[in-house]
């Protein structure tokens, strides 16, 4: 793909800052969606260019997901250095020394009710399916039928509204529950504050991205991975052209380009 002239400058000023954190989205940007979140992988010139940028100087790496955070490290065998956010911002792991996710016992027996809920509907409409989370529970609708799928949603949605606290969200066939408030803009939020970032490029394909495009500021690079309303300064049409991205930066700044 031939990077759009705009993009390339922009990238070409990011790469010159002190400290430059890469935040992504793991489905949809780094990883072609699939119908099996399990299945999911990273592009393989993807992976290589974030091995490449974290391997950098002054260069941070992180994935920001609403996958859990094991789910998140299985799929995306990310670099040993690389800063985790999952489950939409509810997990983080910023090394050894973080402290692991705990739920209070309200919260706790909040998200057994929600669980609940979204049980007794997989179990009413052939192919959805339920993810667990240590802060929630997600019904994927992917492998159902789109009549069967909307049904799906207002099903549990109907539900869920008899109980207070919770946050629920819509994705990309997705309905995200969780007992904990949080999203991508306060994960993005922490990863800039624990590094000291002079500068970030986010990129990601949901709408829960959104959160974390409008925390960006002028000297922040935004990507917004494939069509739909965006905050973000550029589009590309697909993870596959975002390798492209990715890998420009690299060469941007690890060579005399920079500056």
């Amino acid at each position: 793909m031939a990077i759009d002239a705009g993009l390339h400058a922009a990238l070409r000023v990011l790469a010159a800052t002190p400290h430059l954190l890469v935040a992504l989205d793991f489905d949809g940007t780094l990883a072609p969606l699939v119908e099996r979140a399990e299945d999911a992988r990273a592009l393989p010139a993807s992976a290589a260019a974030l091995r490449a940028l974290a391997a950098l100087p002054g260069t941070t790496t992180a994935l920001i997901s609403g996958r859990a955070l094991d789910s998140l490290r299985a799929a995306a065998n990310p670099p040993a250095e690389t800063m985790l956010v999952g489950s939409h911002g509810a997990e983080t792991w910023t090394g050894p020394d973080g402290a692991p996710l705990a739920l209070t016992p309200d919260q706790e027996e909040l998200l057994a009710r929600a669980v609940d809920v979204v049980e007794r509907v997989v179990a009413t409409h052939e192919g959805t399916r339920i993810e667990f989370k240590p802060a929630g529970v997600v019904l994927h609708t992917r492998t159902a039928a789109d009549d069967i799928a909307e049904a799906a949603v207002a099903s549990a949605r109907a539900a869920l509204e008899r109980f207070g606290d919770l946050s629920v969200t819509d994705g990309k066939r997705v309905l995200e529950i969780a007992v904990v408030e949080a999203d991508k803009g306060q994960g993005l939020a922490l990863l800039r504050q624990v590094t000291g970032a002079t500068g970030v490029l986010f990129a990601g394909d949901d709408v829960t991205d959104e959160n974390a495009q409008r925390t960006l500021g002028p000297d922040d690079i935004g990507i917004r991975i494939g069509p739909g309303a965006t905050a973000a300064r550029f589009t590309v049409a697909a993870p596959e052209d975002f390798s492209d991205v990715l890998q420009e930066l690299v060469a941007l700044r690890g060579s005399g380009a920079r500056g």
